[in-house]
C-alpha cells in the first residue's frame, strides 16, 4: 500500500508547465538553494549536489568516494543497514546517492506528512553514516563485481582508454570507479576520510520542487546540512589535453567493434556555446534526420546507430561521439565521420536544417520539466554548471538568435577534423 502511495505521487507530480517559476531561497544559516512550488500534490523532491566527486582522489585511492557514496544508505546513526532501509520503506521515501566525476549526487523524494522523518533519516546518513565494515565489505564485492564486468564490456573499455589519452595523470584520465587492485586495497578508513573531504558545505548545491514554501526549505536544508563540515577537500586543477587527432586500436575479440571518438569542445559560458550546440544537434543528435545518423546508417548501412553531444565537465570541455560497427565496416564508418566533420566546416548548414533543428530544440525542451523529480534535477545541474536562475525562460531565445553567419564562424572555429581521435575495441579489418 505504501509502495501504491508515492507511486501515484510521482505519476501525478508536477504536470507539464508553461512556465516555470524559480526562486532563490537562503536558509537562516546561509545555505542557498533553488526552489519550484507545486502546491498541487503532496510530494516534493529534493536534489543536492557536492562539487568535487571522484576527481577529489588521489591516484592510489581511485574508487573511494564511490564506495563511500554507495555505502551511506547502509546505515547511519543507531540504524544499521536493514534499519535504515526498513525506515526509508516505513516512509514511503526514495533516497539514493550517486558518486560521478565532478559530484557526489543525493536524490530524495518524499510525501509532505513525511518529510520531517525523511529529512531526519537522510542527515543521519549524510551526518552520521556507520560505514560497518561488514558493509563496507558487502559493498566492495559488488564494485568489483562491475569492475570485472566492465573488464569484458567493449564501450566501457572504449571510453575508459579515450580518457586515459587524453587526459593522462589527472583524475579524469581513469575512472572513478577505481580498479581492482585500488578498490581491494581501501580501508574502512580510507572511507570515513572520503566522506569528509567530499560531503562539505562550502560545495553544496541544493533544488527542490514540490510541496514546501521557501520558509519551510530554508529551516529544512539548515537542519540537514548544517553539521557537515565547512570546508572539504581542494579541488582538482584544469585537465590537461593530450590528443592530436589519429586512430587507437585495442584488439578485443568480438565480431562488432566499438568506437569512441572526440576532440575539445567548447566551455558553457563561451558567447559561441549556443551555435555550436545547433551544429552538435545538426550533425550527431538525436534525430535520425542528423548527418551522421543519415550518412553513416541511412545510406550506407554501417551502424544501427552513431551520435554526438558536448560534454561539458567541470575542468575539460569536448565534443565527443560514439558508434558500433561489424569489423569489415569501421574503417570505412571512420571515413564518412572524418568527412561529415569536414563537410559542415567546408558548406555548413542548409537554412532548412537551421530551422528544422531550432523547431527541435525549442519545442523539445519544455518536455523535460514532467515531474518534481526531473525539475529538481534540471534546477541543481544549471547551478553546477553556474547557469543564471532565468535561463529556463532565457534558453529558447538563444537558440532562436543563431544565425547561418553564427553557425559558419563557430563551425570553423570547433569541427577539426584533423584533431579528431578515434578509439576502437574490437578486431577491426583494414586498420
Amino acid at each position: 500500500m505504501i509502495r501504491a502511495v508515492i507511486a501515484a505521487a510521482l505519476l501525478l507530480a508536477s504536470p507539464l508547465r508553461a512556465e516555470i517559476a524559480i526562486q532563490e531561497v537562503t536558509s537562516p544559516g546561509g545555505i542557498k538553494a533553488w526552489l519550484v512550488e507545486d502546491h498541487n500534490i503532496p510530494f516534493t523532491a529534493l536534489e543536492l549536489q557536492f562539487k568535487g566527486g571522484t576527481s577529489l582522489e588521489a591516484p592510489d585511492k581511485r574508487g573511494v568516494i564511490n564506495l563511500m557514496a554507495a555505502t551511506l544508505e547502509e546505515g547511519a546513526g543507531e540504524l544499521d543497514s536493514k534499519g535504515f532501509a526498513e525506515a526509508r520503506e516505513a516512509l514511503a521515501a526514495s533516497i539514493s546517492f550517486d558518486a560521478g566525476v565532478d559530484s557526489v549526487g543525493v536524490s530524495a523524494k518524499f510525501l509532505t506528512e513525511n518529510r520531517d522523518q525523511v529529512i531526519d533519516l537522510l542527515r543521519s546518513a549524510l551526518v552520521t553514516p556507520r560505514f560497518d565494515q561488514d558493509a563496507v565489505d558487502r559493498v566492495r564485492e559488488q564494485v568489483l563485481s562491475n569492475l570485472r564486468a566492465n573488464e569484458k564490456d567493449p564501450g566501457t573499455i572504449a571510453s575508459e582508454r579515450f580518457d586515459a589519452l587524453a587526459f593522462g595523470d589527472h583524475p579524469y584520465g581513469s575512472t572513478g570507479d577505481g580498479t581492482i587492485p585500488t578498490v581491494t586495497a581501501l580501508t574502512r578508513d580510507d572511507v570515513v576520510a572520503a566522506h569528509k573531504a567530499a560531503l562539505a558545505r562550502d560545495r553544496v548545491f541544493v533544488s527542490a520542487s514540490g510541496d514546501i514554501t521557501a520558509e519551510e526549505l530554508g529551516k529544512l536544508l539548515d537542519r540537514l546540512l548544517g553539521d557537515l563540515p565547512a570546508t572539504g577537500a581542494p579541488q582538482p586543477g584544469t585537465a590537461p589535453w593530450h590528443l592530436t587527432g589519429g586512430t587507437t586500436v585495442v584488439d578485443f575479440p568480438t565480431p562488432q567493434s566499438t568506437v569512441f571518438f572526440g576532440q575539445l569542445g567548447i566551455p558553457r559560458d563561451d558567447p559561441d556555446f549556443f551555435p555550436a550546440f545547433v551544429l552538435n544537434e545538426v550533425i550527431g543528435g538525436g534525430r535520425f534526420t542528423a548527418r551522421l545518423m543519415t550518412e553513416v546508417r541511412e545510406k550506407r548501412g554501417l551502424t544501427y546507430g552513431i551520435g554526438t553531444y558536448l560534454v561539458n565537465m567541470e575542468h575539460a570541455d569536448m565534443l565527443l561521439g560514439q558508434f558500433s560497427a561489424s569489423n569489415d565496416k569501421v574503417a570505412e564508418a571512420i571515413k564518412v565521420v572524418k568527412e561529415e566533420w569536414g563537410r559542415i566546416v567546408s558548406e555548413g548548414v542548409t537554412p532548412e536544417e537551421l530551422e528544422a533543428t531550432k523547431t527541435y530544440l525549442t519545442g523539445s525542451f519544455p518536455l523535460r520539466f514532467d515531474g518534481n523529480g526531473p525539475i529538481a534535477s534540471i534546477l541543481v545541474g544549471m547551478q553546477m554548471d553556474g547557469m543564471p536562475i532565468d535561463y529556463v525562460t532565457t534558453r529558447n531565445a538563444k537558440i532562436e538568435a543563431v544565425t547561418m553567419e553564427d553557425i559558419r564562424r563557430v563551425a570553423a572555429r570547433l569541427f577539426k577534423p584533423e584533431a579528431l581521435q578515434f578509439v576502437v575495441v574490437g578486431q577491426p579489418e583494414e586498420m
